[in-house]
């Protein structure tokens, strides 16, 4: 599948597929979207003290590294499961050009009792350099959990969604927070299906969000369907006029 790298209005780039005639992340501003939908909206929202967050279409990694770089700054510890059909290689996904080679990143690590300058609430803050941390957000094994800095673990899965959610075993701990961020509905269909928002809500713990970029009156009411609560709210600045945020409140 032929991939086209564009830079959007905020300066980021993403990328655009011919054969859909459809890009990875809003024209108006990659980061900006990214941001503001499923970080702001999404994530920050969430009560939960350890959030396991679900990622429908890991593609470029952006929401990702945003989760990683927000975990840090929270110090929130964060489980994240992201899931792709058609992974990008590092090659494609480094000219993005998301992180500079220079970028530092603050990480901050709790220290142990046995080390005897510190006491066991005692954190130091180190420099870790952004570029090799976003490139082992890409380069990590997939199907594996990989702590990638003290509060962000990251599981990538190649798989179909509709697949893995048909086997996802119930025994598992619940998510609290789902990235829905497939191609829009009428690019992919089987991605906006009613029985995929069934089982969705049924993977999120009570509070739980779901948040995407499309506000269609009928995704709205297929996620209403399935038991949630959803809200339109504000779309990115520049970008979509509105978003939806649905909630799991039984």
């Amino acid at each position: 599948m032929e991939r086209i790298i564009e830079r959007t209005d905020d300066g980021s780039a993403t990328l655009f597929v011919p054969e859909l005639n459809e890009h990875y992340h809003s024209t108006k501003g990659a980061r900006t979207e990214s941001q503001h939908i499923f970080i702001d909206m999404g994530l920050k929202a969430s009560p939960a003290a350890t959030p396991r967050v679900l990622e429908i279409g890991f593609g470029t990694g952006l929401n990702a590294w945003l989760t990683l770089e927000e975990a840090e700054r929270s110090r929130r510890k964060i489980h994240y499961t992201g899931l792709e059909l058609y992974p990008l290689d590092w090659q494609t996904v480094e000219q993005l050009g998301y992180i500079s080679s220079d970028e530092q990143l603050t990480i901050h690590r709790t220290q142990t009792a046995t080390d005897e300058q510190f006491t066991l609430n005692d954190e130091e803050e180190e420099q870790q350099s952004a570029f090799e941390l976003f490139k082992q957000l890409h380069t990590s094994p997939w199907e594996k959990d990989v702590q990638l800095t003290p509060h962000f673990t990251l599981r990538k899965t190649e798989t179909d969604v509709n697949q893995w959610i048909t086997a996802y075993p119930t025994s598992q701990p619940p998510f609290n927070t789902i990235y829905f961020d497939a191609f829009a509905p009428e690019k992919q269909p089987e991605m906006w299906s009613q029985e995929l928002f069934n089982r969705l809500y049924v993977l999120l713990d009570r509070d739980g969000i779901l948040t995407t970029y499309c506000a269609k009156g009928v995704v709205r009411r297929m996620l209403q369907t399935a038991g949630f609560t959803v809200e339109r709210l504000p779309g990115p600045p520049g970008g979509k006029r509105e978003i939806l945020r649905a909630r799991k409140q039984e």
